[in-house]
C-alpha cells in the first residue's frame, strides 16, 4: 500500500478510531482496554483513538488525559462546549491521521473485536466497510419500530440509500474521509452524509450489545430532531407536498364551485350553514400553518448554514508531548 503521508511503500497500515464522549466517565478504561486488544488481533497495523470530549461535565476530560499522558497513541480533542454527536464525530474525522478511519460509539454497544473484520474487507480493496446490525433486541421496542420507519421514510423520499440498521461504525478509507472533509454544511446528518460520498462499499453483520455503562445521550425528543435533520437534508419532497395539496384542494373547490352554482341555478339558494364554513376555514388554516411550518424548517437551515458557522470549536488539543510539557 503507498502511504503519501510517509512517502513511498509501507507493509503497516495506520487505523484511527474516533470515538466522541459525552459524559462516559464509567465505561473509559474499558473501552481501552478493549480496543487495544481487539488491535492486537489485526497484522500489520498500528493505531490511533482520536478521542473528542464533547463538553463533558463530569470526568471523562480527566479520564481521557490520564490515559492520553501514558500512551502515545490517544489524542484528545477537547471542544469548547457541546456541539452534539454529529458535530464532535466531524471533529474526530478532520483530526484523523490514519490510512483508514473508523467512527466508534463510547457506549460498546459495538464490539471492538468487529474492527478486525472491518479491516480485512477494507485491505480487500473496499473504500466503505459498514457495519450492519443483525440482532437489535438489546434496543427497546420502540426504539427498533421507529428507526425502521424513518429508514423506510427517508430512503423513499431521498435520492441516496441510507443502509438500514447501520449506524456510524463503519471503516472509510483516507480517500473516503478526504471526501467527508471537502462537504461544507453545519447542519450535519452524518449517516447521510456518508451515503452522499459513496465509494465501493462491502458489508459485514454483527450483533449489537447492550450499554454496560451510564445511559443514553439521546432522548425521543433529540431523536427526532435528528430523524428531522436527516430527511430535511436529504430530500425537498416534504416541500413538494404542500405544492401537491394545493393543487389537489384547488381542483376540488372548482369542482365544488361549478356544483353550487348549478344547484343553486335549479333550487334557488338555500340558507347557509356557519358549522360547515367554520370546519372548512379551521381546516384550511390548519393546513397552511402545517406548510408554513415545513417552510421554516427548510429556511432555518438554509439561516444556519448562510451563517457560515464553524460546526465545532476545539478549545485544546493534547496528546502524550504536549501533556508531558506541562506536567514539566
Amino acid at each position: 500500500m503507498i502511504d503519501s503521508r510517509r512517502g513511498g511503500w509501507t507493509l503497516t497500515d495506520l487505523i484511527s478510531v474516533v470515538v466522541p464522549f459525552f459524559n462516559e466517565e464509567d465505561g473509559i478504561d474499558n473501552l481501552f482496554i478493549e480496543i487495544c486488544a481487539a488491535f492486537e488481533t489485526i497484522p500489520n497495523s498500528v493505531f490511533e483513538i482520536i478521542c473528542v470530549n464533547d463538553g463533558s461535565h463530569d470526568l471523562t476530560l480527566a479520564k481521557l488525559l490520564n490515559h492520553a499522558s501514558g500512551d502515545p497513541r490517544i489524542k484528545v480533542i477537547d471542544l469548547s462546549r457541546n456541539f452534539g454527536k454529529e458535530a464532535a464525530l466531524t471533529a474526530g474525522l478532520d483530526h484523523a491521521t490514519g490510512d483508514a478511519v473508523i467512527p466508534f460509539d463510547a457506549d460498546m454497544q459495538d464490539p471492538p473485536n468487529v474492527i478486525a473484520q472491518l479491516v480485512e474487507k477494507w485491505r480487500e480493496g473496499y473504500d466503505v466497510v459498514i457495519a450492519r446490525r443483525a440482532d437489535r433486541s438489546s434496543d427497546s421496542y420502540v426504539k427498533r419500530s421507529t428507526a425502521a420507519l424513518f429508514y423506510r421514510a427517508i430512503n423513499a423520499i431521498s435520492d441516496i440509500t441510507i443502509p438500514e440498521n447501520v449506524g456510524d461504525f463503519r471503516l472509510m478509507s483516507r480517500a473516503t474521509v478526504d471526501a467527508l472533509k471537502l462537504l461544507p454544511e453545519n447542519c450535519r446528518f452524518m449517516k447521510g452524509l456518508f451515503a452522499w460520498v459513496g465509494g465501493r462499499t462491502a458489508e459485514i453483520e454483527y450483533v449489537r450489545q447492550p450499554r454496560n455503562e451510564g445511559n443514553s445521550k439521546f432522548s425521543g425528543w433529540r431523536l427526532w430532531n435528528l430523524a428531522l435533520e436527516g430527511i430535511t437534508s436529504f430530500s425537498t419532497l416534504p416541500l413538494r407536498i404542500w405544492t401537491y395539496f394545493g393543487g389537489i384542494t384547488a381542483l376540488f373547490t372548482f369542482f365544488y364551485a361549478l356544483f353550487l352554482i348549478v344547484r343553486t341555478t335549479i333550487h334557488g339558494v338555500d340558507v347557509p350553514g356557519y358549522a360547515s364554513i367554520l370546519t372548512v376555514v379551521l381546516f384550511l388554516g390548519g393546513v397552511q400553518l402545517m406548510g408554513i411550518g415545513m417552510l421554516g424548517e427548510y429556511l432555518g437551515r438554509i439561516y444556519n448554514e448562510a451563517k457560515r458557522r464553524p460546526s465545532y470549536i476545539v478549545r485544546k488539543v493534547y496528546f502524550q508531548k504536549s501533556l508531558e510539557h506541562e506536567a514539566a
